[in-house]
Formats: structure tokens, C-alpha cells, sequence
């Protein structure tokens, strides 16, 4: 009898030896079993190998054992399973199962489970024995219906009540049977769980490996060949976690070439490696991975990868690699992320799980959009101004990138564009408005005299803007019209529609802002230029040169002196706008913006001198009325004569009014001066009569006194024109005026069309490895 060792109040150092085979107790805290010096025969293994009482029990199954068989039977008795436990030997290790025959010693026994519970020994599976008393004996490994059955009787189910044949148990007779049966439910092995743990887990591994298989989503999965399913799972790769490794990006071979590379050791070769040098024969170098290419040579490549980053790359001599897309010349710094390229044909991605993801969070090897760098490129070169374009060459450019949106890619990708697009030109426009306000500012320090803008210096301010609108006008119209035309094209039940709608609407109510922005900006600095030179139509004497009068269509050095301050502004804008090729609706009501402005301001120029000293006189109306002449014959001269009529007819029925001759005047009444001068408010018709200068000592007639029915709207009406009414700005309608169609005519453009062909290929050649980049495009002709 052997017992284990154990120290008084201590625990044991290994659980307890039950003396049947086949019975075992799961109770590690108890002392060890005693042994018996000899094994019962197979008959009392079968009847007894299901009874698994309690410690107090142990008596009456020792009664119950048989007597030993004679030598004869022993040697031919079928051997049985003795399970022995060891949590206290080795963690996790509940029990071990040792074959036991009737030759089997307890000291033997005990050895072989000692020598199988080291930490290298994995778990055993249990075996189950026949339990028959036949002259030949057979082992069974355990399958996954034994494995379900014994489940079934370790909780108590049916397979106690209905053992199967050569099971070796049945339902335990006596009085004590419902109570073993309820202590086997409380005895599974640790072992049993860990199988059948183990067993879901790989049919979810083979569940998740069929769900990739094509094809798979379309067919019900049933039973499939074991063959089928040990190649599917060899494409579900997972990358070591403690060792660097290479990514094949690109191969030579798909058939020979794998996936994942790993550094064994800290010194890693690429080469084509062989059996002998080209050399004597001797021996070929070392190489850690083989790549079978005709351009790799037998040392390639040389990884140093230390537990510290950076690693470190050095190329052999004469072997092309890359780093990056870079030609790799020496040694260089290799990290995680990075592109190795090797000959013309493999591309790796060098990883390093060790580092944590403590890389670069955007790879230096990945480059910007393509399509953000070419708009970006268009309207940067639009910014700079650079080259010499013609004045709608930005919005060609820009449009030929959303015709071939529209037209080639995804119906999705226009409103995407559109977007892009408007916020660039924005950012650009914003940028320039700020660059011109800097050098124009509002509030000049005090003691610094305000110099006032030429009409040259604010021709060269306002070209960008005046560009920027003549363009985005354009643009937008052009966009409009390929927006209308998705409208009409798309499904109308596509739900992405609307979504899609709404984004090119954003888009193009910033181009709308771009417009005003633009529009608002110029008009601000031409009539702030105006603002110093429009004095002189009320104060200069037309006449004073004693020269002919010019006529209409006199070139501006022709004119008066006083005027050619005012005309050249209007000249200046004139040219502006044509030289920007700027669209004639703007051109309107620009020219409308400044005439608008123009006469407020005179209007209120006059009705303000006429209030403190003798201003309306005949001669002084006639002189204002010859230049005002003047200025409208120079416009009409221009072009622009029926925009200036239509805007300067308040200031025109002012000065008429003070142009009729004295008697005349005097004879008129409220009532028919009203009639003659519509456009003139009771109140400003009352403030010119009422200072008007009569003969000294003669005040106002009677009769251009106003009738009660008006008293209240002289009395509370203003004299002043707002600068607030000026008309809005109504933004062209109708096709766009862009020709993208044709051959390009334009030298300039042409030139332009070429730089960003070369652009373009630079960018595609920068997502190349250097080993797969080509020459420039040709040219065409």
C-alpha cells in the first residue's frame, strides 16, 4: 500500500489513488487512497467501474470486490484505465490516465502519472476500456459521441439508466444509487470541459472559414470535406505578435510566393540564395528568406531589427531596393509601415507588432488625393496669378474635372467634387480680400494723411477679385447645368438622391458667395476711389479752359480737367472688366452699382451746400449741367450711356430744376413743378426752392408753397438719398460661356493643359515604387 506524503494540518501534495480501475473520487484535498497490492479481476472492473460513492462508502464497495482469477485468466484479462489526480503537482492538470493491467504495480503506476505530470507533457486523453471479461482487449480513443454519452451520465441523463454495450457500467443497484448517481453529476473532470470547450471553438474556426468561402453566403452549409475545410483554413493568416515581420504587397510567383515573411532573428537576408557561389564552388551565403526572381541576387538584403526601433535596412552591393519608392543607396532607418521594394518584381510592408502601433500614424510613402491635388494645383495657379492664362482658363480647368466626374465615375462622386471645389476657390478668395485689405485699410493711424486711391492703383487691387468672379460666374453656370442633368439621368427612388441633391446645392451657394463676396469688394474700392474725385463735377467750370467743348466719344485726355479724375475711374473699370472677360450682366450692374452710387452722392452733395451760403443759382446750375452733359456723353461714348441715364436721372431733374431760367421760375407753381420733376421728393423739390436765390431781399412765391395734402411729407420727409437702396445683384442665367469642346486654340492654355498632364504623371509615379516608375509622358504635338 502506498500513500502520499503529508505534513500534519498541511494538505496533500497530490490527489487521491482509488483502488478499482476505472473508479476515481475528484476530491484533491483527502489523503491518498490506500492501494491494494493486487488488481481485481476484469469481472469485478465491470461491475464496479460506474461506482463512484463517497469517501464513507468505500467499505461496502471494498466488500463487493471479487476474488482474484487464477494467473491464466489475469494474462488475458482486457487492461483498464486507472485515472490518478494531480492538481497539486501541476496547475490545470486534474488528472492523468495510466493503462493499468493485472500485471500493474501500484509503485509503476504512480511513476508513470509522476513522469507525465511535468509541464511538457501535455494532457493525455482518457481512455475507456472494454470492462469484458474476453480473451483479446481492444483500446478507444475518445470520440465526440463517447465524449456527448459520458457528458450525458457525469450530470445524471439517461445514460445511466440505459448503459451502451461494452460501456463497462450500469445503473448502480442498492439503496445508495440515487445518491451516486447525483455525486457523479457533481464530478466532471475539468478535462471533459476543456474538450468540449475545445470542440466548439474549433467548429467556430470552421464555421468562420467556410463563411469566406465563395459562394458561401448563397449555400446552406452542411457537412463539408475535411479537405476542403484544412485549405480554407490555411488562407486565414494571422500575423505573429512578438516578432517583426514582412507583408507581400507584390511577388514574383503567387504559387511559391507566401504572404507573411517573419524575422526569426535579429538579422534578417532577402536573396535568391542556391547551392554554391558563382565562385569555386563554394558555399552559397546565408539567406533567411528566398526569393525566386531572376533580378535578386543571392545576398540581397540585409534587415537588422533590435527590441528598439528604429530598424535598420542596408542593401547589398549592385542590388536594386527601394525604400519608399526611393532608391535605397546605404543604410537606412527602416520602421513599421514602411514600403520595401526589392528588384522589379517584390513589394513588402515591413510591420512591428512589438511597437505597439507607436508608428507614424500617416505612412511618409502615402501621398495626397490625386484629385485634391489637382484642383488645388488650378486654383493656386489662378491665385498666384502665374503664367499667362486667358482670363476664363481657371474655370476651363475646373470644369473639365467635373465634366469628366459627371461623365466617367460614379454618379456619387460629382457632389463630393463640387464641394471640394467651391471651398477651395472660397479659401482662395477669402485670402486675397484679406491681403488687399491689409494693404488698403479703413482707419488710417492718427497724424498719417489718407492717400486716395488711382484709378491705376485700384485697377491692379481689384484684378484677382475681378478675375476670381469672372471665372466662378462661369463655373457655376457650367455646374448648374451638369447638375440638372444628373437630376434628370439618376433614379428618381434613389434614396441617396436627395442626399446627393443637397450636397451640390451647398456647393453652389458657396459659389454664389464667392460671386457677391467678389462683386461687393470691387464695388467698395471703386466707389471709395470715386468718393475723392466726384466733388469736382459740382465745383469745376467746364468753361473756365476757354477751349470747345468735346463732343461725344472724346478720348479722356479731351475732356475738362475736373472730369477726367471721375471719367478715368470709370475707365479704369471699364477696362477691368473687359480684360477679365468678365460676363456683360455683371458688367451691368457694376457700372449700374457705381453710377447708383455716383448720384446719391452728388444728390446729397448738392442738397447739403444749398442749406449755409447762395449755392442753387442759374450760372452755378449751368456749369454742374454742362459737366454732368459731358459725363454722360463720355459713357455713351463707352458703351454704357443707357445704364447712366437710367441711374443719374434724380441728380439730372435736380440741376434741371435749378437750370430753368429765373422769370420762368417764378411764374411756375407747386403743383406743375411737381408734374415736371417726378423723380424729386416733396421734401428735396421744397429744399431746392426754398434756398433757391432769388434777387436779394425776394424770398419764395406763395405759389410754390406746398398744399396741406403735403405739408406733413415736407416736413418729415429726408433730403438725403440711402445707400442702402441700391439694386441688388441678380446672377446671370443661361449657358455657360466655357467651350470645352475643340481643339484649344489658346497658346497659353494649351501650355497649361501640359504642365498639369506632367503633374498628374509625377503624382501617379509617386505611388510607384522607384523600380516600377517609366519616362514622362510624350508630348502630343
Amino acid at each position: 500500500m502506498l500513500s502520499g506524503d503529508r505534513k500534519e494540518g498541511g494538505s496533500p501534495r497530490f490527489g487521491k489513488l482509488h483502488l478499482p480501475v476505472g473508479l476515481w473520487i475528484n476530491s484533491p484535498r483527502k489523503q491518498l487512497a490506500k492501494l491494494g497490492r493486487r488488481w481485481p479481476s476484469a469481472a469485478s472492473v465491470k461491475s464496479s467501474s460506474s461506482d463512484t460513492g463517497s469517501e464513507r462508502k468505500r467499505p461496502d464497495l471494498a466488500a463487493g470486490v471479487a476474488p482474484e482469477p487464477p494467473l491464466a485468466a489475469r494474462a488475458t484479462a482486457p487492461p483498464g484505465v486507472l485515472k490518478i489526480f494531480g492538481a497539486g503537482l501541476a496547475s490545470g492538470a486534474n488528472y492523468k490516465s495510466v493503462l493499468a493491467t493485472a500485471r500493474s504495480t501500484a509503485r509503476e503506476l504512480v511513476a508513470e502519472a509522476l513522469g507525465r505530470h511535468g509541464p511538457s507533457h501535455p494532457h493525455s486523453s482518457p481512455f475507456l476500456s472494454t470492462g469484458t471479461g474476453a480473451p483479446s482487449w481492444r483500446a478507444q480513443t475518445p470520440s465526440w459521441g463517447r465524449q456527448k454519452n459520458r457528458a450525458r451520465a457525469a450530470s445524471g441523463g439517461a445514460a445511466l439508466a440505459s448503459p451502451g454495450p461494452g460501456s463497462g457500467s450500469g445503473t448502480p443497484a442498492g439503496p445508495g444509487g440515487k445518491e451516486r448517481s447525483e455525486n457523479l453529476s457533481l464530478r466532471r473532470s475539468v478535462s471533459e470541459l476543456s474538450l468540449q470547450g475545445r470542440r466548439r471553438r474549433q467548429q467556430e474556426r470552421r464555421q468562420q472559414a467556410l463563411s469566406m468561402a465563395p459562394g458561401a453566403a448563397d449555400a446552406q452549409i452542411g457537412p463539408a470535406d475535411p479537405g476542403d475545410f484544412d485549405q480554407l483554413t490555411q488562407c486565414l493568416i494571422q500575423a505573429p505578435s512578438n516578432r517583426p515581420y514582412f507583408l507581400l504587397l507584390q511577388g514574383y510567383q503567387d504559387s511559391q510566393d507566401f504572404v507573411v515573411y517573419v524575422m526569426t532573428r535579429e538579422q534578417h537576408v532577402f536573396g535568391r540564395g542556391g547551392n554554391s557561389s558563382a565562385r569555386g564552388g563554394s558555399p552559397a551565403p546565408y539567406v533567411d528568406t528566398f526569393l525566386n526572381a531572376p533580378d535578386i541576387l543571392p545576398r540581397h538584403c540585409t534587415v537588422r531589427a533590435g527590441p528598439e526601433t528604429p530598424a535598420m535596412v542596408r542593401p547589398s552591393r549592385g542590388a536594386p531596393v527601394t525604400h519608399n519608392g526611393c532608391l535605397l543607396l546605404r543604410e537606412a532607418e527602416l520602421y513599421p509601415g514602411d514600403l520595401l521594394g526589392l528588384g522589379d518584381h517584390f513589394l513588402f510592408m515591413y510591420k512591428d507588432p512589438r511597437t505597439g502601433g507607436s508608428g507614424p500614424a500617416r505612412p511618409p510613402w502615402l501621398p495626397a488625393r490625386q484629385e485634391e491635388a489637382l484642383l488645388g494645383e488650378i486654383v493656386r495657379a489662378a491665385a498666384a496669378g502665374a503664367g499667362d492664362l486667358p482670363p476664363l482658363g481657371p474655370a476651363t480647368l475646373l470644369a473639365l474635372c467635373v465634366q469628366h466626374s459627371a461623365r466617367e465615375l460614379e454618379l456619387g462622386h460629382l457632389p463630393r467634387l463640387l464641394g471640394r471645389l467651391a471651398r477651395l476657390i472660397k479659401e482662395a478668395v477669402w485670402e486675397k480680400i484679406k491681403e488687399i485689405g491689409d494693404r488698403q485699410p479703413e482707419n488710417h493711424p492718427e497724424g498719417v494723411p489718407e492717400v486716395p486711391l488711382t484709378p491705376e492703383v485700384v485697377s491692379v487691387e481689384l484684378r484677382p477679385l475681378m478675375l476670381w468672379m469672372a471665372n466662378t460666374t462661369e463655373l457655376l453656370s457650367f455646374v448648374q447645368e451638369k447638375v440638372l442633368e444628373m437630376e434628370k439621368e439618376a433614379d428618381q427612388e434613389d434614396p441617396q438622391l436627395c442626399n446627393d441633391l443637397e450636397l451640390c446645392d451647398e456647393a453652389m451657394a458657396l459659389l454664389d458667395e464667392v460671386i457677391m463676396c467678389t462683386f461687393q469688394q470691387s464695388v467698395y474700392y471703386l466707389t471709395k476711389t470715386l468718393y475723392s474725385t466726384l466733388p469736382a463735377l459740382l465745383d469745376s467750370n467746364p468753361f473756365s479752359a476757354g477751349a470747345e467743348l468735346p463732343g461725344p466719344g472724346a478720348e479722356l485726355g479731351a475732356m475738362p480737367p475736373g472730369l477726367r479724375p471721375t471719367l478715368g475711374v470709370f475707365q479704369a473699370a471699364l477696362e477691368l472688366t473687359s480684360q477679365c472677360e468678365l460676363h456683360p450682366d455683371l458688367v451691368s450692374q457694376t457700372f449700374g452699382y457705381l453710377f447708383f452710387f455716383s448720384n446719391a452722392s452728388l444728390l446729397n452733395s448738392l442738397m447739403e451746400r444749398g442749406q449755409g451760403r447762395p449755392f442753387y443759382q442759374w450760372s452755378r446750375a449751368v456749369q454742374i449741367r454742362t459737366n454732368l452733359d459731358l459725363v454722360l456723353d463720355w459713357l455713351q461714348g463707352a458703351g454704357l450711356g443707357d445704364i447712366a441715364t437710367e441711374f443719374f436721372r434724380k441728380l439730372s431733374m435736380a440741376v434741371n430744376l435749378l437750370c430753368v431760367p429765373r422769370t420762368s421760375l417764378l411764374k411756375a407753381s407747386w403743383s406743375s413743378l411737381r408734374t415736371d420733376h417726378p423723380t424729386l421728393t416733396p421734401a428735396q423739390l421744397h429744399h431746392l426752392l426754398s434756398h433757391y436765390q432769388l434777387s436779394p431781399g425776394c424770398g419764395p412765391p406763395p405759389a410754390w408753397d406746398p398744399p396741406p395734402a403735403e405739408r406733413d411729407a415736407v416736413d418729415t420727409g429726408d433730403i438725403f438719398e440711402s445707400f442702402s437702396s441700391h439694386p441688388p445683384l441678380i446672377l446671370p442665367l443661361g449657358s455657360s460661356r466655357l467651350r470645352l469642346t475643340g481643339s484649344v486654340t489658346d497658346d497659353a492654355l494649351h501650355r497649361e493643359l501640359r504642365r498639369l498632364r506632367r503633374l498628374l504623371w509625377d503624382l501617379e509615379q509617386q505611388e510607384l515604387p522607384a523600380n516600377h516608375r517609366h519616362g514622362p509622358p510624350a508630348t502630343p504635338p
